[in-house]
């Protein structure tokens, strides 16, 4: 090992596994109470949390929360911006940075697993953008709506289209731009097997079995109602924010603005977003499954994660 490489742990699995719980039993609490003693601060990987605004539909750290384990990378973004993959770890490579230099332990932690995935091994060498194929793909989507470009994405490459939602132009187009530019689909740019130079990585995925976490989400999405997620979105849509926007096509907003659903009551809206949770879940576990040196463990096995960290920090 270099004495330049960071330590870094990471912890990550589906929307509702527990991943925030696990975090704050590890790292809060005075010296008899937490289960790891050095100091940590956690670096967001959810592609959702960079939004202002939207707290409750992405089930954000309450400021009280991150005065007791500092989050980065919350609260960064209007939901009109695009917020991609190469902007997350460039930002997380300088926190990390910063964090390891205060005398802290970087914990990147979140859901996104092309977020994740990305920061371990590298951000692949897709082909630059073209203007002039942009250009004619944007107008397209004006001419002929985003849904015809999803509908042609989804016949040349389906890997990529079942990555995203239907709305969201900008990735559609770029990945369409990529098929026009090289002939070849964005899964074909492989990442590296081994992971980046400069870190020292110790990647965690939580796992529950599959009735337990769908009936996590159910009940989390119940509680976000609760705790006024209608509010929130009536709020996000008076300030001038809308479904095209690049925030509102996350799951637990983009819902809203579907009519027949909205239409058929509060109960069918929490349905809507509760099937659609379960199934980005589900998405979130198939995508990490063939990730490399992954240690995996129960969700609920604080004590025995708690040892594993504290072994690698010791290294």
């Amino acid at each position: 090992m270099r004495g330049t490489d960071i330590p870094v742990v990471v912890i990550f699995g589906p929307t509702a596994s527990g991943k925030t719980a696990l975090a704050f039993r590890l790292f809060t609490g005075d010296s008899k109470a937490r289960l790891v003693a050095q100091d940590a601060e956690i670096i967001s990987a959810d592609s959702m949390q960079v939004y202002r605004g939207m707290d409750i539909g992405t089930a954000k750290p309450t400021l009280v929360e991150q005065n007791l384990l500092p989050h980065h990378l919350i609260d960064i973004r209007s939901p009109k911006e695009q917020f991609s993959v190469g902007d997350f770890v460039r930002l997380a490579d300088e926190a990390c940075a910063d964090i390891f230099h205060g005398g802290k332990i970087p914990v990147v932690m979140g859901g996104t697993g092309f977020y994740i995935s990305h920061f371990l091994h590298g951000l692949p060498s897709t082909p630059e953008s073209d203007p002039s194929v942009r250009a004619s793909l944007i107008a397209r989507a004006e001419r002929d709506g985003v849904a015809a470009l999803y509908r042609e994405l989804a016949t040349l490459d389906p890997e990529r289209a079942a990555q995203l939602h239907e709305n969201d132009a900008y990735r559609i187009i770029r990945a369409l731009e990529i098929i026009q530019v090289s002939g070849k689909t964005v899964g074909s740019f492989a990442l590296s097997g081994a992971f980046r130079a400069g870190y020292r990585f110790f990647p965690i995925y939580i796992e529950r079995n599959r009735q337990e976490l769908n009936d996590r989400i159910d009940a989390r999405v119940v509680e976000m109602f609760d705790l006024g997620l209608e509010g929130e979105v009536d709020s996000l849509v008076r300030s001038g924010f809308s479904a095209a926007d690049p925030g509102l096509q996350a799951i637990g907003y983009r819902e809203f603005f579907d009519e027949s659903v909205r239409s058929a009551g509060r109960e069918a809206l929490i349905a809507r977003i509760q099937s659609d949770s379960r199934k980005y879940a589900k998405r979130q576990e198939t995508y990490v499954r063939p990730l490399a040196g992954i240690a995996r463990f129960p969700a609920g096995d604080h004590e025995r994660i708690a040892v594993a960290i504290r072994g690698f920090l010791s290294r």
